[in-house]
């Protein structure tokens, strides 16, 4: 018997739709199905950071910390419109770590992954300009270092959008109903949610890569009953309006050892996270809690010169990150790295689960995923996704501001903010959005702000958007900047677009 695909993949975060990639581009037919919107869950709830985790040395992870720093680059490399280099300022605190603490933590960040175009750590004087901006003027001295920064949704959705490409099905709003072996098979029964129809697949392989819902997947739906743990840890954000002018990012240390950033976020405002506290409750209606918003306001108002108070609140957002349990009394402490555990070969249906993994290094896990099912799928290729261009992202690392300036040369009619908020999302694909368009009434229709009818149809038709906030918050981040009503008309819209299409599929 051969089975409809060679790789089914569950579940659509960062995790699954890097898998989707790399295989179905080594030759493997490749379905992915996820049960809400892309990046719905923990990967459009993270710092947005492709960071090496300063703070993991402390825990002696530093395996980790190599894998994590190496990809800094290569992300930057395939996806320049999406990430981009920060500094980040870390101020010493003369009651918590040591300078020279500090410094040997930094020298071995700028040593450990294989740094060529990040510029290196250098201390510097928090009384002086621009440092000073912003910050209490208690603190004098600081150390400068690099990492980068992602849009994490759409590196997801880029990720899904390079796989279909390539030739992978990819399911949104489809759950897996059940899974189960018929020898070397497996026979998974997938539900549309939206439609209700039940729909049966074959395939070769099954990787769960559910997120949060790992294990409740192979219990519930594969029906295994032996599952290394997992340790649900809940990491909120707040954002608040902008709270200093410089393009750098602040990173405190806490009392309780954690550290807070406070980063510039979406021109006006400035986004300030996270926390890591044991999560046991909905993971369907994840959310952050008064004592939270408390926490990190105080956190940062302990640095920055104006205190941060709720009410300054202006969007809060929260993700579960379904961490591998090593028995860490601390959350803060549970490993960040990811473990990879595969059941069945042979005459048995093998099934592939990911317990952890960050942003960071997701490109690396679905290498290794690939790696333990070498013997099962038929690859025909080797190692790839490091050097091509993720959708809209094959122009240079420095030429970010060259695509900008030849957007506005080309379609006049966008100043410049609009035509930098396209290319930070689409990159290339910008101009396909614009099409021939020679004035912003070509456009379509105004949904507010600088969002139009021609973005919202590219959404729809070319990375899964189906409501207005995966449009808003997920695929954009322009829910910070639309009012409610605005919202209401474009989920009135797309709704109705949908029907439209449905109605002529019919």
């Amino acid at each position: 018997m051969t089975a409809d695909y060679d790789l089914l993949v569950i579940g659509g975060g960062i995790n699954g739709t890097g898998i989707a990639r790399d295989a179905v581009g080594r030759g493997a037919s490749v379905l992915l199905a996820e049960m809400g919107d892309l990046a719905s869950a923990t990967s459009s709830a993270s710092t947005k950071l492709i960071h090496g985790g300063l703070r993991y040395l402390e825990y002696y992870e530093f395996d980790l910390v190599r894998k994590a720093l190496k990809e800094r680059e290569v992300l930057w490399g395939i996806a320049p419109h999406i990430a981009w280099p920060l500094r980040f300022i870390l101020p010493h605190h003369k009651d918590l770590r040591p300078a020279w603490f500090l410094r040997l933590g930094l020298f071995m960040y700028d040593h450990l992954g294989g740094r060529k175009l990040l510029p290196s750590t250098k201390t510097v004087r928090l009384d002086e300009a621009p440092f000073s901006q912003g910050l209490k003027k208690l603190f004098q001295k600081g150390f400068e270092y690099s990492d980068c920064w992602v849009d994490d949704a759409r590196l997801v959705v880029l990720n899904a959008r390079d796989a279909a490409d390539r030739g992978a099905e990819v399911l949104t709003r489809t759950k897996c109903i059940s899974a189960r072996r018929d020898g070397k098979i497996w026979s998974v029964v997938l539900r549309d949610l939206a439609t209700g129809e039940d729909r049966t697949v074959t395939a070769s392989v099954l990787v769960n890569a559910a997120g949060p819902w790992v294990a409740e997947f192979l219990h519930g739906v594969v029906g295994e009953n032996e599952t290394s743990g997992i340790r649900l840890v809940k990491g909120s954000h707040i954002i608040v309006p902008r709270q200093f002018d410089h393009d750098r990012c602040f990173i405190f240390q806490n009392g309780d050892g954690r550290i807070v950033f406070a980063i510039p976020y979406e021109q006006d405002f400035t986004l300030i996270g996270t926390t890591d506290v044991d999560y046991q409750d909905n993971l369907e209606d994840v959310r952050i809690s008064p004592d939270e918003v408390t926490y990190l306001c105080a956190a940062a108002s302990e640095y920055l010169e104006k205190d941060i108070t709720p009410e300054d609140v202006v969007h809060t957002y929260s993700g579960v990150r379904p961490l591998y349990d090593d028995g860490a009394k601390d959350a803060k402490a549970a490993t960040r790295d990811y473990v990879l555990e595969l059941d069945g070969g042979g005459d048995r249906a093998a099934v592939l689960s990911v317990f952890g993994g960050k942003i960071t290094t997701y490109r690396k896990l679905a290498e290794q995923v690939l790696a333990k099912l070498e013997d099962h799928l038929p690859f025909k290729t080797g190692l790839w996704t490091g050097t091509a261009p993720l959708p809209g992202g094959d122009f240079k690392v420095d030429a970010f501001d060259e695509e900008v300036a030849g957007l506005e040369r080309d379609y006049p009619f966008l100043d410049k903010a609009f035509a930098t908020r396209l290319v930070r999302l689409y990159g290339t694909d910008a101009r396909k959005i614009l099409g021939d368009a020679k004035t912003l009434g070509d456009l379509g229709k105004s949904f507010g702000f600088n969002l139009y009818e021609n973005e919202v149809k590219w959404l729809m038709s070319r990375e899964w958007a189906r409501t207005a906030d995966d449009v808003l918050w997920r695929r954009t981040k322009l829910g910070l900047r639309l009012d409610k009503q605005e919202a209401a008309e474009l989920d009135s819209y797309m709704s109705g677009h949908l029907a439209d299409q449905t109605g002529a599929a019919a």
